[in-house]
């Protein structure tokens, strides 16, 4: 029996977790949080996601969960809706939103008892052979593998440890994000996101689950820390102190919020996600979506990677090409796609805005235009 070490108990993580198993790998899952992560923007379950999660048996518990989203409302200072996309439109009748959390929970709790999960660790060290790989842990004692994959999301230690230092890898796309949770009845009625945009500004309401959402234009901060929560609130604070709507209520959530999460818009560019026994999955291998695409990516490219290593049991290199080659048909599209999806959530200039709330209009033969689209893609 193969072992194998998933570094990231996120999205794609669990799901591959369950794949190797069931294919007969021995598997251990290391989790830097003490649990999977309970907050984040409502995500997609899209494409061949669907499948996968429908062969978990997940699919009626997705569902279950689903937001109920109908769209986004884009609205002036004063909340007058100025534009509006309606995102069935967009969507086939099988796939859903759901909140991150739940999904990085429901995907956990499908996998849990098929593998060993150690959760407030992280790796700290690899040197691998042609055999295998050694790997040094924070916190548990050292412990050999067959091969180790790194789900462990942007900020990969499995991509850094193996591929070289983030700043090298890492490309910042010119905007930072950040999301918190609000109280039950603090986001309003109804069953549309709600948008304001002010210039290279984006701030937004979710109703399920309750939340802010903020996204706006910045270079790179050279002293940026993914980890520093306080400077997050400073920057955050900063960057929004001039829109109106409903920003100042907002922001004197994100002054207390328990749970903030902020990080820059990045994308992962690398020529290859494996080397010897090691490979990279997710976000770890391939950042950026704006339209919650990464978490169909990640479940798709977990079941692809396990049925690789299945097939390729004893030669983890071909295994690794063949995952790739099958994936990055996936994924490229998806990476190309990041500078449409910022005009549109954020426009970099009044004229944009103005621009982008009167294309609102044409939403149905856009909607039409881009399911095509998307189906030919997955």
């Amino acid at each position: 029996m193969s072992t194998a070490l998933i570094s990231g108990a996120g999205i794609a993580g669990p799901t591959l977790a369950y794949w190797l198993a069931r294919h007969g790998f021995r598997v251990t899952v290391v989790e830097r949080g003490g649990e999977p992560r309970s907050s984040g923007n409502p995500v997609d379950v899209r494409g061949p996601a669907v499948a996968v999660a429908e062969r978990m048996g997940v699919m009626p518990r997705l569902r279950r969960a689903a937001t109920g989203t109908t769209g986004v409302s884009f609205v002036d200072a004063a909340g007058r809706r100025v534009g509006r996309m309606d995102m069935r439109a967009v969507q086939r009748p099988d796939e859903v939103e759901v909140p991150r959390g739940d999904l990085a929970s429901i995907l956990y709790e499908a996998s849990r008892d098929h593998a060993e999960f150690l959760f407030d660790d992280s790796i700290t060290a690899l040197g691998q052979d042609e055999h295998g790989v050694e790997v040094a842990f924070e916190h548990a004692a050292p412990r050999r593998f067959d091969l180790v994959v790194g789900a462990d999301g942007l900020h990969s230690v499995t991509r850094r440890l193996t591929f070289g230092q983030e700043g090298d890898l890492v490309r910042h796309m010119g905007l930072y994000v950040a999301t918190t949770p609000l109280a039950d009845g603090a986001a309003g009625a109804g069953r549309d996101i709600l948008m304001h945009n002010t210039p290279g500004k984006a701030i937004a309401v979710n109703p399920r689950p309750a939340g802010a959402f903020f996204l706006y234009r910045s270079p790179a901060a050279p002293e940026f820390d993914h980890r520093d929560t306080e400077q997050h609130r400073r920057m955050l604070i900063e960057a929004f102190a001039d829109v109106s709507w409903r920003a100042p209520e907002l922001l004197g959530h994100v002054r207390t919020a328990g749970d903030l999460y902020f990080d820059s818009v990045s994308q992962v560019r690398l020529p290859r996600w494996w080397k010897g026994r090691i490979a990279l999955l997710g976000d770890a291998a391939s950042c950026v979506s704006l339209f919650g695409d990464g978490s169909t990516l990640a479940m798709a490219g977990a079941f692809t990677l396990a049925e690789a290593l299945a097939a390729h049991s004893g030669d983890p290199a071909a295994a690794f090409r063949r995952y790739e080659a099958a994936h990055r048909r996936l994924v490229d599209p998806k990476q190309r796609n990041v500078a449409q999806a910022s005009a549109l959530l954020v426009p970099a200039t009044r004229g944009g805005i103005l621009a982008r709330n009167l294309a609102t209009r044409l939403w149905p033969v856009v909607a039409a235009t881009t399911r095509l689209k998307n189906a030919l893609a997955w």
